[in-house]
């Protein structure tokens, strides 16, 4: 009877997608091109760090990581293999203007690399997604004026590196992300002090940096020169070109430790805010942040100009969601550190009960939690009313790090399979039961990569990368194919 039941339900849970969508694997740039320093690529803030040692957990590089640039069509080939009718990746930025600036030269060999991509995609009918910026700022910028802590020098430099990739790529790219996850690229980069430009208040870790209000104004740069950039892509490029633009937002679900204290109920809500509205509101509720951010951080955290709020409400056409896990939350009862950049609150693993958030990858932050993942998208959907495109959501496999190479049993990634079986079960019933509207999915990510500070030591990809062999040879793991049958059954 209950099997019975099982096949009911799966039953009921085909064809539940739109017909038109569309799902894929997301990729960034840094993690995955290598040729740092070919072809007249100028150095990112994460070439900066990499290169100064003691930062990355295996004093990696991202000099050659999976070499995409070279192996573009092989990476395209596979994508067509696995299905997929998307692909989200980012642009260097510092490959396309090698120095950053508003005035500094253009690098025709990045375009032309970037070209060649594009055309190999679609020549393929892969839709490309592509992300302007995914925290590689280049590090001629940093030097000459701090980056994203000088919104009035940053901001005309990213709006020129912007219109020129509408300008070169917008004929064929219809769909545009300006930032990817700007809170993790402010709060690890300039509180934890952990990612590239690494700066923070601790004086043992970084050399430099205010981690109670850099976060924020790096946060304020990002929205106001997103909101800019949108302005003129839909003032100048859309009508010709019909394409749409938007940014994607990092945030995992935060769940009360005591479902029954109000206390604790408040205070997830307040993570919730901290972590996603903190962006999501200027953009798609109030042009403004959230009054318990305020609250707390009073003149910490940076004002709109009246204009600045008008310019940055509405100012995504989609909602840009990445979601890996689950936490529990517990209130605290002590006023808030100076420091503090989650709402005043303990972020546990176990609830009161002591249930366990979930499965534990191979990253220590990272649990299967497919129950937070179906209540944040009802969260999202409530709270905003605009359509979610999943940006990223994938996982690591407990050992798989340990593995160099590839054996029959390493590509049967089990971990991974329920990963993806169980989340996108609970994004088929938030779509059916719960009248969320989802209209793409990207899982993070194509091929195991350089994962930022965790170096080779975090593998995510679908696809195994033998790194110890010159041309970082590729072997599809297990859970690429399951990825694939489940839309084939969801999408209608």
């Amino acid at each position: 009877m209950a099997q019975h039941q099982h096949q009911q339900k799966q039953q009921q849970l085909e064809n539940v997608l739109r017909s038109d969508f569309v799902w894929g694997y997301a990729t960034a740039a840094a993690q995955i091109e290598g040729a740092w320093d070919r072809d007249g690529r100028g150095p990112s803030i994460w070439d900066t760090l990499a290169h100064a040692g003691g930062k990355i957990k295996d004093a990696s590089t991202a000099d050659e990581a999976t070499r995409s640039y070279d192996f573009y069509k092989q990476d395209v080939a596979l994508l067509k293999q696995l299905g997929v009718t998307a692909y989200r990746f980012s642009l260097s930025w510092s490959r396309i203007i090698p120095l950053g600036g508003r005035q500094d030269p253009v690098n025709q060999l990045g375009i032309q690399f970037y070209n060649n991509l594009i055309d190999e995609l679609l020549a393929n009918d892969i839709v490309p997604f592509v992300t302007l910026f995914h925290w590689d700022v280049p590090q001629a910028l940093e030097d000459r004026y701090g980056g994203m802590l000088d919104q009035v020098q940053y901001t005309p430099d990213f709006v020129r590196f912007a219109t020129l990739c509408f300008e070169q790529f917008g004929d064929r790219v219809k769909n545009w992300i300006t930032y990817n996850e700007p809170g993790v690229f402010s709060l690890a980069g300039y509180a934890a002090g952990v990612h590239a430009p690494a700066r923070s208040s601790d004086r043992s870790l970084n050399e430099s940096g205010d981690s109670s209000t850099e976060p924020f104004i790096v946060g304020h740069t990002e929205l106001v020169s997103h909101a800019i950039v949108v302005e003129i892509y839909r003032r100048q490029f859309k009508p010709v070109q019909g394409g749409q633009i938007g940014i994607t937002l990092s945030g995992n679900w935060s769940e009360p430790w005591d479902a029954e204290d109000e206390r604790d109920q408040a205070a997830a809500e307040r993570t919730r805010q901290f972590d996603i509205a903190w962006f999501a509101d200027p953009v798609y509720r109030t042009g403004d942040y959230p009054q318990c951010m305020r609250d707390q951080l009073g003149d910490r955290l940076p004002r709109f100009t009246t204009e600045q709020s008008k310019l940055v409400l509405g100012s995504s056409d989609f909602y840009g969601m990445n979601s890996y896990t689950s936490f529990y939350v517990k209130h605290r009862d002590s006023s808030p550190d100076i420091n503090d950049h989650k709402g005043n609150v303990d972020i546990l693993d176990h609830n009161k009960q002591g249930v366990r958030r979930g499965s534990q990858s191979d990253t220590y932050w990272l649990c299967t939690s497919p129950w937070g993942f179906r209540k944040l998208l009802n969260w999202i959907w409530q709270r905003y009313q605009v359509p979610i495109f999943v940006t990223e959501n994938g996982t690591t496999v407990p050992g798989e790090s340990k593995i160099t190479h590839v054996t029959a049993n390493s590509l049967h990634d089990t971990f991974r399979i329920n990963f993806f079986t169980s989340y996108l079960d609970a994004l088929a019933h938030a779509v059916a039961e719960d009248g969320v509207d989802v209209r793409a999915y990207f899982g993070w990510t194509f091929c195991d990569n350089w994962e930022w500070a965790a170096g080779y030591t975090d593998r995510f990809g679908v696809v195994f990368v033998d790194f110890d062999t010159p041309e970082k040879k590729r072997y599809v793991k297990k859970s690429a194919y399951v990825v694939c049958d489940i839309f084939n059954r969801l999408i209608k």
